[in-house]
């Protein structure tokens, strides 16, 4: 089998939590050997997340951890004894990449930072992931999503006109903040390559947030012409529906029907008589403000006889946007990713045999490694310690007495 893209990289994962770990979740994926430092006993903080399978709390059972660390090895290093930090410094004189998350002042106060670092590898490309970038008057505050979201912007633009902002739902900043820093980390892998020197890569969830453009878009586009910061819109309905999620016979659909597909739509619902109702007759009336109610309870009635799918295919014969909402569940079951084998059934020696997800993207000529299950806390420590620095097993059995690992 070819080897993965990343397979000449070696990567040292000093993350926690979201955003570091899914970085280096995908140097992994495409092959980089990816060792993760994690605090002895405690390990990444992310063990302590649900959810856990059958609901029962366990460190090698986290879905979060479990999903975030496929493919890395793990190695329990206290950075905070000196002889820990020794041992991190000879790691990194072998490796390509270190990346981090920890507040900006923690690094520099163990003799760790770049500036420290670099000097044993100059070829070293450290990428530092924080909440508001290592510099500047932000720097060392905290935050989690829900801050980044509201203060990158784009909560001003989500939710109810007439409520209170709201952020869209789970860890979406801490996810593109990862897929920034492992684009941005390979942008400094290909820089050494050419340029034959390393270089210390900042990125900011919060700064990610205030570039992105998800969702946006138009109302960014108007700023720059208008000033108008832009404005939360009541959802769609008069004069375009059905439109929204909708509850159906097993669940529950989401569609957006504009008036020039009223005809396939009547198709799809087999009521071709309601073009004979007077609250229907013509597109001027139909777009009254009073009749959208009237044929909602019309459209959900048809809908409570018809599964998700039925109602998809039912739509898609008319080339009508409507589609099923899924349960994760059902998404497992899809028979189209089925055929393309996205999901791959994992063995974990805890928390047993898991469905994950294969690659986010696929190379032909170099294709992604198989899904290797999250390590257990510490389970490479004598085996990477042992390769990679000549260790004896006298010599890691004395560390860990010290608590060094």
């Amino acid at each position: 089998m070819p080897e993965g893209a990343l397979a000449d990289i070696t990567a040292l994962d000093l993350t926690h939590h979201i955003a570091g770990p899914y970085c280096t979740k995908l140097l992994a994926t495409y092959g980089a050997e990816v060792i993760k430092i994690e605090r002895p006993g405690i390990g990444d903080p992310a063990r302590q997340a649900g959810p856990f399978p059958g609901d029962e709390p366990h460190p090698e059972k986290s879905g979060l951890f479990l999903h975030l660390n496929t493919n890395k090895q793990s190695v329990t290093i206290n950075l905070q004894h000196a002889r820990g930090q020794t041992l991190l410094r000879e790691l990194v004189k072998q490796v390509d990449v270190v990346v981090e998350n920890f507040a900006p002042r923690v690094l520099p106060a163990l003799g760790l930072s770049y500036a420290d670092l670099e000097p044993l590898n100059p070829r070293l490309v450290m990428t530092s992931i924080s909440n508001f970038g290592q510099t500047g008057p932000y720097r060392d505050w905290r935050a989690q999503d829900i801050v980044i979201y509201a203060m990158g912007g784009a909560m001003n633009l989500t939710g109810l006109p007439d409520r209170e902002p709201l952020r869209l739902a789970l860890n979406l900043m801490a996810y593109q903040g990862g897929n920034v820093a492992a684009t941005a980390t390979m942008t400094g892998v290909l820089g050494a390559c050419r340029l034959g020197t390393g270089q210390h890569i900042d990125v900011s969830l919060f700064e990610v947030q205030a570039g992105c453009i998800d969702r946006r878009t138009t109302s960014l586009l108007g700023y720059q012409y208008t000033g108008d910061p832009g404005y939360r819109e009541a959802p769609m309905g008069i004069g375009v529906y059905p439109v929204g999620v909708i509850p159906c016979q097993d669940g529950y659909i989401q569609t957006l029907v504009f008036p020039q597909n009223w005809e396939r739509l009547l198709t799809v619902m087999g009521m071709p008589e309601l073009n004979e109702d007077p609250r229907f007759a013509d597109a001027l009336t139909r777009l009254q403000q009073e009749q959208y109610p009237a044929f909602m309870a019309i459209f959900e009635d048809w809908l409570s006889h018809h599964t998700r799918y039925e109602a998809m295919a039912k739509a898609q014969a008319q080339h009508l946007p409507l589609t099923a909402v899924n349960p994760p569940s059902a998404v497992l079951q899809d028979p189209h990713f089925g055929e393309r084998g996205t999901f791959v059934d994992v063995e974990h020696p805890v928390a047993g045999t898991l469905p994950y997800t294969r690659a986010p993207f696929r190379m032909a000529a170099s294709p992604a490694a198989p899904v290797r299950p999250a390590p257990l806390l510490g389970q490479h420590t004598d085996v990477v310690l042992g390769q990679r620095l000549g260790l004896t097993s006298s010599d890691l059995a004395e560390l860990r007495q010290q608590g060094v690992i």
